[in-house]
C-alpha cells in the first residue's frame, strides 16, 4: 500500500516534517495560504486511494465547499492554538478528525504580552521612534514601573493565567474576568463584571477566544469604562476591538497607549501591504500577528500537532481531537484493528457486532466513545489488515447506512 501523504501550508515548522516522516507519510507542501479553489486542487491533486491529511495555520480556510470536494481527507492539523478558520460542525458530520496545539505557543504569547506592558509604561515605542527620527526625547515624564500597577486580565484561560503569574512576579496586582469560574493563580483575583475589571485596572489585556459573544466586544463603551490614561492590549482575536474606536479614545488621550497584534483584517502573505486606522500612533505597538512565533513554540506546535495526526493515522487515536470522541488508543500488539466513524444513533454496535457474528471472526478488543451526533468505534481482530476477510469486513461496516468513514489499519 502507498504511503499517506499530507499537505502542509503556511510554513509549518521543520519538527512537523520529521515527526511525519518517522511515521511513513509522505509530505507535500505549497507557499503560503490557499484560496478555497487552490486549496481543493491541491488535494485533489494527490492520491485518494490512501489516507490524506491536511496541515494549515490560521491563514487557509477549511470550508463545507473544501470538505464537499475532498471526500478522501480524512483529517485536518491546525498548526496554531485556535480552529476558527475550519468549519467544525461540517467536519465533524463529516467524519474529519480536526487536532489543533491548544497549549503549546502559551509561552511565548504571555512573553509578548509582558514585554508590550513594559514598553507601553515605558513609551519605549514612541521614545525608539524619536530617536529614528533624529530626536532626543530624556525625560521621566508619562514614563513608569510596572511594579504595583494594576493588570485586567479578561479571559483567565491558559494563556491569561499564566500570563497573571509572570506579571505578579513583577509586583503587579493582578484582577481577571472570564465568563466561567476559574481558579486563580497566586495573589490574582476576579472580578464580579466586566465594566468592574475596566474601571480599575491600568492595562487591560484581552485572551479570548472568537465567538459571537466577543466579536465587537470592545468598542465605544467598553474604552469609555476603562480607567483614564490606561493602555489595552489585544493579542486573542481581530475582530474583539473596534479599531477605529481605540484610535479616537487614544487621539483624545482617554487612553495612554495600545499593543495590538492581530486584526480584523489581515494580509494573506509576508509582503502584503497592512492596513489599519492605529496606523501611524506612535503610542501603538502594532505587531503582525506574531504573538506565538517564537522558534520555540513553532516547534511545539509542529511536533504536537504531527504526532496527533500520525497517531491517528497508525492506532486511531483520537486524544486532543476536537471533532470526533477523544479516544486513548493503544497500539496494536497483533492484528488489526476497524475504525468506523458513524452517526450516533442507537443500533450500531449491534449492527456491527452482527457483521462480525455472520464473518465468524473473534474480537479481541473494543471500544465505543460517542460526542454530540458521532460515534467512533473501534474493533480489534486477529487479522492482518491485509487479510481480505479483514477488508471484507471492514468494507461491509463501512457500507451501513450509519458509516461515515470505515478504515483497516
Amino acid at each position: 500500500m502507498s504511503r499517506p501523504n499530507i499537505l502542509l501550508l503556511e510554513s509549518i515548522h521543520a519538527t512537523a516534517h520529521e515527526e511525519f516522516a518517522r511515521h511513513g507519510v509522505a509530505v507535500h507542501t505549497a507557499a503560503g495560504a490557499l484560496s478555497e479553489a487552490q486549496l481543493v486542487a491541491a488535494l485533489r491533486g494527490l492520491p485518494q486511494d490512501v489516507p490524506l491529511l491536511l496541515g494549515i495555520r490560521s491563514k487557509t480556510q477549511v470550508t463545507p465547499a473544501v470538505l464537499d470536494a475532498t471526500p478522501a481527507l480524512l483529517a485536518v492539523g491546525a498548526f496554531c492554538i485556535g480552529t476558527d478558520q475550519i468549519a467544525l460542525q461540517a467536519a465533524r458530520e463529516r467524519g474529519v478528525a480536526v487536532f489543533n496545539a491548544p497549549f503549546s505557543n502559551t509561552r511565548s504569547v504571555a512573553e509578548l504580552v509582558l514585554g508590550e506592558i513594559i514598553m507601553l509604561s515605558r513609551q519605549v515605542f514612541a521614545r525608539s521612534q524619536a530617536c529614528h527620527r533624529g530626536l532626543w526625547h530624556k525625560s521621566a515624564e508619562g514614563s513608569h514601573e510596572v511594579r504595583g500597577k494594576t493588570l485586567g486580565i479578561v479571559g483567565y484561560g491558559h494563556i491569561g493565567s499564566q500570563l497573571s503569574v509572570l506579571a505578579e512576579s513583577l509586583g503587579m496586582q493582578v484582577r481577571y474576568h472570564d465568563i466561567l469560574p476559574k481558579l486563580p493563580l497566586g495573589n490574582a483575583q476576579p472580578c464580579g463584571s466586566l465594566n468592574e475589571l475596566l474601571g480599575l485596572a491600568d492595562f487591560v489585556t484581552l485572551h479570548v477566544p472568537d465567538t459571537e459573544l466577543t466579536r465587537g466586544m470592545f468598542g465605544v463603551a467598553e474604552l469609555a469604562v476603562m480607567k483614564p490614561g490606561a493602555a489595552l492590549i489585544n493579542a486573542s482575536r481581530g475582530m474583539v476591538v473596534d479599531l477605529a474606536a481605540l484610535r479616537e479614545a487614544l487621539e483624545r488621550g482617554r487612553l495612554s497607549g495600545a499593543a495590538v497584534d492581530v486584526f480584523p483584517s489581515e494580509p494573506a502573505k509576508a509582503g502584503d501591504v497592512f492596513d489599519s486606522p492605529l496606523r501611524g500612533l506612535d503610542t501603538v505597538i502594532l505587531t503582525p500577528h506574531i504573538g506565538g512565533s517564537t522558534q520555540e513554540a513553532q516547534a511545539n506546535i509542529g511536533r504536537e500537532v504531527a504526532s496527533s495526526l500520525s497517531a491517528y493515522l497508525g492506532t486511531g487515536s483520537t486524544t486532543g481531537c476536537v471533532t470526533l470522541p477523544n479516544v486513548d488508543a493503544a497500539p496494536l500488539r497483533s492484528g488489526a484493528r476497524i475504525l468506523n466513524v458513524h452517526r450516533n444513533v442507537p443500533g450500531v454496535l449491534s449492527a456491527v457486532n452482527q457483521l462480525m457474528a455472520d464473518s465468524q471472526v473473534n474480537i479481541t478488543g473494543q471500544s465505543l466513545a460517542t460526542v454530540e451526533s458521532i460515534g467512533l468505534l473501534h474493533v480489534d481482530v486477529p487479522l492482518r489488515a491485509d487479510d481480505p476477510k479483514a477488508q471484507r469486513l471492514g468494507a461491509a461496516i463501512a457500507a451501513l447506512s450509519t458509516s461515515l468513514r470505515t478504515r483497516v489499519i
